[in-house]
C-alpha cells in the first residue's frame, strides 16, 4: 500500500514539473503545437485542437498531391486568367501568358508563397481544381487530419480550416519528400517570366531558414486577415526532429519571436536533462 501511495506521489510529482515547465513557455500565437517527430511525444500545445484558418499553410497539401500525382515536373504551365487572385486581390509577379516548368512553380509556391503558380498547379490537375480540392481532403483523411478541410489549392479562402494538431501530422507527412524539403527551405531563386524585365528573385517567406543557428527540414508561412500570422516547420533542434505549428500569431515578428522562444526553451529543457 505504501508502495503504491509512494509511486502516486512520484508520478504526481512529474506530472506538474512538466506542467510547470509547459507553462514557462510563453507562446505568443493563439494556437500552438510543438511534437516530436521521433518518438511521437507531444512537448507543447496550446488550443491545438481549435479548428482555424490557415491560409498558405495549405500549400504543403497543395505540394503533396501535386507530388502524389507524379505528374511530369518538366511540363510547362501557363498562368492564365484562371489563376489571377479574385477572392482577396492580392498581386503576383508571375504575368498572365508566362509558363513556367510544374517544378518551378512547386517550388515558388512553397518557398515564396507564390498564390498564382498554387493556382495553377491546382488548375491543372487531372480533372481540374475540384479534383485537386477532393485529392488533398482525401490526403488529408488519410493521414489523421480529422478536423481539417481543403477548398482551393492556395489557402487564400478563410474556409481552408485545420487544426494545430492536424497539421503537427501534415508537416509530418511532408517531410518524406525530398522536394518539399528542399523547396521549402530555399532561401532565394531567380525565374525568369520570359518578358523584358529578366530574371525575378523570390525569397524564402521563413527569414528562419536564411539563420545558420536553425536546422529546417520542412517550412510553410501563411498568412490571411482571417488567419493572422502563421507558421509551420520541422526542424532538428537538441538533435530530435521537432515540429512547430503556430497559428493567429498577430504582429508581424510575433511567429518569428514564438518559434525562437520554442527552440531556445527546448534546448534548455535538453540541457537540464542531461545535466
Amino acid at each position: 500500500m505504501k508502495q503504491a501511495i509512494l509511486l502516486f506521489c512520484i508520478l504526481f510529482l512529474a506530472t506538474q514539473v512538466a506542467f510547470a515547465q509547459k507553462n514557462n513557455l510563453d507562446v505568443k500565437s493563439e494556437a500552438a503545437m510543438v511534437f516530436n517527430a521521433q518518438n511521437d511525444r507531444v512537448i507543447y500545445d496550446k488550443n491545438a485542437d481549435k479548428v482555424m484558418p490557415i491560409a498558405s499553410i495549405t500549400k504543403l497539401m497543395t505540394a503533396m498531391v501535386t507530388l502524389d500525382a507524379r505528374l511530369s515536373p518538366n511540363e510547362r504551365i501557363t498562368i492564365t486568367q484562371a489563376d489571377v487572385d479574385k477572392l482577396k486581390r492580392t498581386s503576383s509577379r508571375l504575368p498572365v501568358g508566362s509558363s513556367y516548368p510544374r517544378h518551378e512553380l512547386l517550388r515558388l509556391a512553397l518557398m515564396s508563397s507564390e498564390n498564382r503558380a498554387a493556382a495553377a498547379l491546382g488548375r491543372t490537375y487531372p480533372g481540374g481544381i475540384n479534383a485537386f480540392v477532393a485529392a488533398m481532403n482525401q490526403k488529408a483523411r488519410k493521414i489523421g487530419m480529422t478536423n481539417s478541410r481543403f477548398v482551393d489549392s492556395s489557402g487564400l479562402n478563410s474556409n481552408n480550416v485545420a487544426t494545430a494538431r492536424d497539421l503537427a501530422k501534415m508537416v509530418t507527412a511532408s517531410n518524406n519528400y525530398a522536394a518539399i524539403r528542399e523547396f521549402s527551405t530555399t532561401s532565394k531563386h531567380f525565374v525568369s517570366p520570359g518578358n523584358k524585365r529578366g530574371p525575378l528573385q523570390y525569397v524564402n517567406s521563413n527569414s528562419l531558414v536564411r539563420n545558420q543557428d536553425w536546422a529546417i527540414n520542412v517550412s510553410k508561412t501563411g498568412y490571411l486577415n482571417e488567419a493572422g500570422r502563421c507558421l509551420v516547420m520541422q526542424a532538428k533542434i537538441s538533435g530530435q526532429p521537432v515540429v512547430i505549428v503556430l497559428l493567429n500569431s498577430w504582429g508581424k515578428n510575433t511567429r518569428i519571436g514564438d518559434a525562437n522562444r520554442v527552440k531556445k526553451w527546448i534546448e534548455n529543457t535538453q540541457g537540464r536533462r542531461q545535466a
